[in-house]
């Protein structure tokens, strides 16, 4: 019998596949058809800054809304019984899921600035998540910030929340960096504990009829998941955190891949979302069926078995691959 038992951000999981952030954990029933699949833990679809700030920007217009009116007012409060705060709701979702699940729920935090909305990584906390997911996506748009302006504001937003909280924090990252090694390096130093690589930026399109730029949601598939398995191959053992891979995995040869290049799980989002969450047993029941043929014991027994410090060639990661795939064709 196979142990297909891994552990992330320390966290006992009972096998490497967890479902990523999405809509499936917005309601109960979903994520618990996910669990019923196989997966060992749920990271929630994410909470966003802009809408932490703009909630609270509406609700201190509506609590000002009169204040210069004539006193015999009976009140300019809000209805509270009309007015949902978004990020409460995310609280009270958290919760639900932690009464009706099992396995882990990690909370996903989404933002890029440091203030006063990173108490919330507090409240996520105290909502009862096992862990934290801080999503750092951003599009650099103005030419007068640099990168290392960037990276010195993603750094100070991560050690405040790792001070705000005692659960264990990981960071997702997105491709580009001009040198992430450096920057997981720094990470580390800030205390996280695990490192997702890689975010999805969803490419706005141009609507040529109405002349309007729209959003585009493209699914992913496993050709995507060859970035995020080369760097977690070129960082494994040189950054001390546990990785993650996020975006391609589709098959149980993908998250094979994935635990070889020195992923601790592999995280799905698109697979269910294309095929349904059963996807999630069937990528586990090959995932044992390869391991058994191959005389594999334990899931631990090959993480990182095909990172850069353990292949023969260790140039594969780096430009050599590069020039061999050029000359191959």
């Amino acid at each position: 019998m196979v142990d297909l038992s891994t552990s992330y951000l320390g966290l006992r999981l009972k096998n490497p596949l967890v479902a990523s952030s999405s809509p499936l954990s917005q309601k109960v029933e979903s994520a618990l058809a996910l669990e019923r699949a196989g997966v060992s833990a749920l990271v929630m679809y994410s909470l966003f800054e802009e809408q932490i700030l703009r909630d609270s920007y509406k609700l201190d217009t509506d609590l000002s809304r009169g204040i210069e009116s004539f006193p015999e007012a009976l009140t300019y409060l809000p209805d509270y019984g009309q007015y949902s705060i978004g990020p409460e709701t995310y609280l009270r979702n958290l919760r639900n899921l932690k009464d009706a699940l099992a396995i882990p729920v990690i909370g996903s935090l989404n933002g890029v600035t440091d203030g006063g909305w990173v108490k919330y990584a507090q409240k996520i906390q105290d909502a009862g998540a096992d862990a934290l997911e801080l999503n750092l996506y951003n599009v650099a748009t103005d030419p007068e910030v640099t990168c290392a302006d960037l990276e010195a504001e993603y750094l100070r937003l991560v050690s405040h929340v790792r001070k705000a909280i005692s659960i264990p924090l990981a960071v997702k990252l997105s491709p580009f960096f001009t040198a992430l090694p450096n920057f997981a390096k720094r990470l580390a130093e800030c205390g996280v504990d695990g490192i997702v690589l890689f975010n999805r930026f969803y490419q706005p399109d141009f609507d040529l009829e109405a002349l309007e730029v729209v959003p585009h949601l493209v699914l992913s598939n496993s050709n995507e998941m060859r970035l995020p398995l080369r760097w977690i191959a070129i960082l494994y053992n040189k950054i001390p955190v546990d990785f993650a891979l996020t975006s391609g995995i589709h098959t149980a040869e993908d998250l094979l891949k994935a635990l070889m290049a020195g992923a601790k799980v592999g995280m799905a989002t698109s697979a269910f979302l294309l095929h349904g969450v059963e996807r999630a047993a069937q990528i586990l029941s090959d995932l044992e069926a390869w391991m058994i043929e191959r005389e594999y014991e334990s899931v631990t027994q090959m993480i990182g078995s095909m990172s850069q410090q353990a292949v023969a060639d260790p140039a594969m990661f780096e430009r050599a691959n590069y020039i061999r795939v050029l000359s191959s064709y």
